[in-house]
């Protein structure tokens, strides 16, 4: 079991930075990583994942070059800095972890790879 709880949104002008942290619980290490957050007509879409090994990342097209995806395996934390923010950035962030070890019956982006969520954090974007 793991709770999740992030951190670090708020309201920033189009052009800013925001970085978001999502401090875990129990085990860390051993579990691949992602950032979510809704759009129209969907619950949660892909933004970026981390693996547990290697810290690999791959990131949605729509923040690639922008945002980056990082953690801290000693803290028990994930962070996400977001940089070049635009209005369609606005949206809540979910943060969230699979199961320890996960197998491959789901890939990064599917939300079916991760068992564990957070609340989200708000972060709203001016034009």
């Amino acid at each position: 079991q793991v709770q999740l709880v992030e951190s670090g949104g708020g309201l920033v002008q189009a052009g800013g930075s925001l970085r978001l942290s999502c401090a875990a619980s129990g085990a860390f290490s051993s579990r691949d990583m992602g950032w979510f957050r809704p759009a129209p007509g969907k619950e949660r879409v892909f933004v970026c994942h981390i693996s547990r090994i290697g810290g690999i990342a791959y990131y949605a097209d729509f923040v690639k070059g922008r945002f980056t995806i990082s953690r801290d395996n000693a803290k028990n934390t994930l962070f996400l800095q977001m940089n070049s923010l635009k209005p369609e950035d606005t949206a809540v962030y979910y943060c969230a972890a699979s199961v320890s070890n996960p197998g491959l019956s789901y890939r990064y982006y599917e939300t079916q790879r991760y068992n564990y969520w957070g609340q989200g954090t708000q972060v709203t974007v001016s034009s």
